[in-house]
């Protein structure tokens, strides 16, 4: 289980997925401009979208969860800006993401949950 204050960052390039431990970490270093065994996760995707790796540094070694989507692809979130290379997700994000819903653009995505407005379909209380 991944805890709540754990920093994830999604690689905004398209990766060959050939890579492994090592070829990860220096994208992560390189790319990113992250350090790899700070204890985050990173997250990378393949050109088509339909493969993804994640690395982390658990204080002994390198970690590394591959999935491959059967058809279709992941819908990771876009950085806002052009310069970016990568953007920061949460926890809660990253489940989304592996369970293929898609995440709406930085800007729009709501922290606490808005005020429920009723609608011509809900009884009053």
């Amino acid at each position: 289980m991944i805890g709540r204050n754990v920093s994830i960052y999604v690689s905004v390039t398209p990766l060959d997925m050939r890579r492994s431990f090592d070829g990860l970490a220096a994208a992560a270093r390189e790319t990113l401009r992250q350090d790899p065994e700070s204890g985050a996760l990173f997250v990378f995707a393949n050109k088509r979208g339909h493969r993804v790796k994640i690395l982390w540094w658990d204080r002994t070694g390198y970690c590394l969860l591959q999935k491959r989507l059967e058809w279709g692809a992941f819908r990771l979130p876009r950085a806002l800006d052009a310069n970016a290379t990568s953007v920061a997700i949460d926890v809660a994000e990253l489940s989304k993401i592996l369970e293929g819903v898609k995440l709406p653009p930085k800007k729009h995505r709501m922290r606490k949950q808005a005020e429920e407005k009723p609608s011509m379909f809900s009884l009053p209380r």
